[in-house]
């Protein structure tokens, strides 16, 4: 075999083990970086918004993660939670929320994109 060979069944796998590492990776940077911002003075109503995302976050961080379109429908909602923050006020809390805005995006990507546009509940 070279390496312009295509994978064989057990290299698949091993890719598809590493892109689930990968993702749990991203969901408990994500969780992390939404924990982070309980501690910051943030504005009230972005705290509401922060809170329900975190607590959505930290369902997907505990234990095994469900089946992808799980994954994908509690991501896509702690995207629209994101999307209603606004200002919090407080730049640490902003550093967070731009790092888990970022970790939401790569945890998507890897599942091959989704998201509040792919209409989760319209099929």
């Amino acid at each position: 075999m070279t390496g312009s060979d295509p994978p064989s069944d057990g290299d698949r796998d091993a890719l598809a083990e590493s892109d689930r590492a990968n993702l749990d990776r991203l969901v408990t940077t994500l969780h992390d970086r939404l924990a982070a911002t309980a501690t910051r003075p943030v504005r009230e109503d972005a705290s509401r918004w922060l809170g329900e995302a975190e607590a959505v976050a930290g369902d997907l961080a505990v234990g095994p993660l469900p089946d992808d379109e799980v994954v994908r429908t509690r991501l896509g909602h702690v995207e629209r939670l994101l999307s209603s923050v606004g200002e919090t006020e407080d730049e640490a809390a902003d550093e967070h929320v731009a790092s888990a805005r970022a970790a939401l995006t790569d945890a998507l990507a890897t599942l091959g994109g989704g998201g509040s546009d792919e209409g989760d509940d319209t099929e």
